[in-house]
């Protein structure tokens, strides 16, 4: 029977695991059984592995420029790296924090010391669900103020091994992040942001082939989503505010994920959401306003499954054998099918120049002229009226809640479909603009 205090635990199969912990075997022991003598850079002979086919080699004759330019180079690559140095000060695990964050990998700490004794092992719930950055860590009210410090450090994940039992009964499993779909191959119907206009989403998807009904069950309204032919939906997010009917957008967000007809990712519109659900601080405008209006008629039941659900949504879905990318707002290359701050910014947000308008709205930096990636990425979040590729790149959002269309993008025919909408639900300040401008 294994002892009560063993541990199974998971990390991402792309991140950058610290092991922190004293001076001696238990930190290279539980390396040697767990990783591969590739992904473990240490500092005891000044080397390490840039490549899983290179071996363990010598990339510096400073042992400290070794250990860096090797994990530099291997987060760059997208490969699971370990850092196994004795004596770990804050400032020193700050510099891995930073270097994480430049690749766009989650950090994780796992501490591992025999001697631990201000840890139990329940310590282990600290956890958060995922590997996504911005997501709140759920915090055990008995842990030790020490372990609290290395998550406001930066650590996504920390585990926690504090007995030689522990040690030697841990088993770590690896999964993919959760941007990582590469294996979801479709076909897939990707639709652009649809802000509460749930009457064009259900023409839409009718016309795509998809079957949506509706039902009332122990007085909630509930609805059933079937998929054509194994497609699979995909939401771009802007799920909710503006439009008249957000609450039954999400009720269909929700029955294509629950039924694994669809897959949602999350938008700026949505976190926002979140937020005001989650009690948080957030400036509400009239589109918010509105929705929040329309949640005021919903059972508290529907508002928690609803927080729930926007809480899980990922940033981006990397997918079809990497082929494609589905971001809200759009991605940088290096950025796919990673985790960081700041790829989920840019994901949400995109980027801007730091102008503003004749409208006194932020100028969007025009992210996709210097796009070259092999990856296409379709988006969505800047709405124009026609959808037309530019560099390996598609905006989605042609303005549905704007008295524009909702459009769906179907991959891997890259065969647009539409609806127009059924009015205008929301005046835009900045009017649509014709198309994305033509780019070498």
């Amino acid at each position: 029977m294994r002892p009560p205090e063993a541990i199974d635990f998971e990390i991402p199969d792309f991140s950058l695991i610290v092991l922190i912990g004293p001076t001696g075997l238990a930190k290279s022991t539980f390396a040697t059984r767990w990783f591969r003598p590739a992904e473990v850079v240490s500092s005891n002979d000044g080397a390490g592995a840039v490549s899983e086919s290179d071996g363990r080699q010598p990339v510096s004759t400073n042992a400290s420029d070794a250990v860096h330019d090797t994990v530099e180079k291997r987060l760059r690559d997208r490969q699971l790296t370990v850092i196994d140095v004795a004596n770990l000060s804050a400032s020193e695990r700050k510099q891995w924090i930073e270097i994480a964050h430049r690749w766009h990998a989650p950090a994780v700490a796992i501490v591992v010391d025999p001697d631990l004794k201000v840890c139990t092992a329940r310590d282990s719930d600290w956890i958060s669900r995922d590997f996504d950055p911005v997501v709140p860590q759920r915090t055990g009210s008995e842990m030790h103020e020490g372990l609290r410090g290395l998550q406001r450090e930066g650590f996504r994940r920390v585990w926690i091994l504090p007995s030689a039992a522990a040690i030697d009964e841990a088993r770590v499993a690896r999964r993919p992040l959760r941007t990582d779909k590469r294996g979801e191959p479709g076909p897939f119907d990707i639709i652009g942001d649809v802000h509460g206009c749930v009457a064009e989403l259900e023409s839409l998807l009718e016309r795509l082939g998809y079957k949506v009904s509706w039902e009332s069950a122990a007085g909630e309204r509930q609805v059933r989503v079937v998929s054509p032919l194994g497609r699979k939906l995909v939401l771009v997010g802007d799920l909710v505010d503006r439009g008249p009917r957000s609450p039954d957008v999400l009720r269909i967000a929700m029955a294509a994920v629950e039924s694994a007809a669809g897959l949602v990712i999350q938008g700026n519109h949505d976190n926002k959401l979140w937020r005001w659900l989650d009690g948080r601080n957030v400036k509400i405008g009239p589109g918010l306003q509105e929705c929040i209006n329309q949640l005021s008629r919903e059972t508290d039941a529907f508002k928690a499954k609803s927080k729930a659900f926007l809480y899980e949504l990922p940033s981006h879905y990397w997918l079809d054998a990497g082929r494609l990318t589905v971001a809200h707002a759009g991605l940088k290359e290096e950025m796919i099918g990673r985790c960081s701050p700041a790829e989920r910014g840019f994901a949400l947000y995109g980027q801007t120049s730091g102008e503003l308008d004749e409208f006194g709205l932020p100028v969007r930096a025009d992210w996709a002229a210097g796009y070259r990636g092999a990856a296409a990425i379709v988006y969505g979040h800047t709405p124009v009226l026609e959808a037309e590729w530019v560099n390996n790149t598609i905006c989605i959002d042609t303005g549905c809640v704007f008295g524009g269309k909702l459009t769906a993008l179907r991959w891997p025919e890259k065969q647009l479909v539409s609806v127009p909408a059924a009015r205008t639900y929301f005046r835009s300040v900045r009017p649509l603009a014709p198309r994305a401008p033509p780019r070498a």
